[in-house]
């Protein structure tokens, strides 16, 4: 009830106001919290070699510098995913950056990669108890001189400390960052990789844009499968503006979230799903914000989903209902087990 009052005292703050209060007011409060309840165990599934008490999971983006997955995890995520952290420190694009949408369930951000730096959260993290799956998400400084190096330099740094890494070429907010995901670019980020990959022995995923076209979602499919990758995050932010959008914020620039998303996401995640089958896992992200929601998600292809945007509206509460009306979902279709659902409508 006190974190539930407090989400909705933040909610009166502007959007990266209420953002840095609510990581400052978990971190205080986080040890005090008490473990998840239980899931029911038809929600647990098996991905890149790690056993999830449930598939809902944190997305990128929340907690950059990774100050408080262990009290997300207790909010009953069954993975949370840290950063974007690139290797050196960086203070993002210029303020105001973040705005909310609420006539639309969205947000639009340009926050630019802010972060502490990989080597304050590896230090953070190199004292933290094992709760839960933990991601990281690496991405490359804005004035890099060579950003492929930037993320070999990241996995290097952080692979020892999670349970899988992400790979981020699809902010929009990163000048010439998704030139990364083209077939070349692509082809030599994960050759450079490939021998921290065979030393470090975690799985490697990669996190790709919306707006990328049905021939360019194949090259990233066909690659990801010849370069070994355990699998694909569909998808972060999109540049587009749909005609729906009603908000008056609705005209910045930068990376639109949240429900005009999910379609788009959706569709992403059903064309590689079509393409690898069940040979990658693949995450599906982008205007979750119910157990229907997520069920989609799950049988155009997904064994996880991720949400960020739908909990800034609703608070921590949202994500016992959305795992309660998946539980509806799977019995209303006969479905004993989420495994069973997935990619149910991507033939």
């Amino acid at each position: 009830m006190l974190i539930e009052t407090g989400a909705r005292v933040l909610r009166l703050l502007p959007p990266e106001a209420a953002h840095r209060a609510t990581i400052r007011l978990l971190g205080a409060v986080g040890p005090l919290l008490p473990d998840a309840t239980p899931d029911d165990p038809r929600l647990a599934v098996r991905a890149f070699g790690c056993d999830l008490s449930n598939p809902i999971g944190l997305a990128a983006g929340f907690d950059k510098d990774a100050e408080v997955p262990d009290a997300m995890t207790k909010f009953g995520f069954g993975l949370v995913e840290c950063g974007t952290v690139t290797p050196r420190p960086q203070a993002g694009n210029a303020k105001p950056r973040l705005f909310r949408l609420p006539a639309d369930g969205a947000v639009i951000n340009r926050m630019g990669f802010n972060n502490r730096g990989m080597e304050a959260m590896a230090a953070r993290l190199a004292h933290r108890k094992r709760c839960g799956v933990l991601g990281i998400n690496i991405g490359a400084n804005k004035d890099s001189p060579d950003r492929i190096e930037d993320y070999r330099i990241g996995f290097r740094r952080l692979a020892p400390l999670a349970d899988y890494i992400t790979i981020n070429v699809s902010s929009p907010n990163t000048p010439g960052l998704r030139a990364l995901q083209s077939r070349d670019e692509l082809e030599r980020l994960f050759a450079a990789l490939e021998s921290e990959r065979v030393a470090a022995k975690v799985p490697l995923l990669l996190k790709i844009a919306p707006d990328l076209t049905e021939g360019e979602i194949a090259d990233v499919a066909d690659i990801a499968l010849a370069s070994g990758l355990d699998g694909i995050i569909a998808t972060n932010t999109t540049i587009a503006r749909p005609s729906t959008l009603r908000d008056a914020n609705a005209s910045e620039s930068g990376g639109l979230s949240g429900v005009p998303l999910f379609q788009r996401s959706t569709e992403v995640l059903k064309q590689l799903r079509q393409r690898v089958g069940g040979r990658l896992t693949l995450v599906g992200v982008g205007g979750v914000s119910s157990g229907a929601d997520a069920y989609a998600k799950i049988r155009a292809g997904a064994a996880l989903v991720q949400l960020y945007t739908a909990l800034a509206y609703e608070g921590p509460k949202l994500i016992a209902r959305i795992k309660k009306e998946l539980l509806n979902c799977l019995e209303h279709d006969g479905f004993s087990t989420i495994a069973q659902a997935i990619g149910a409508d991507a033939s």
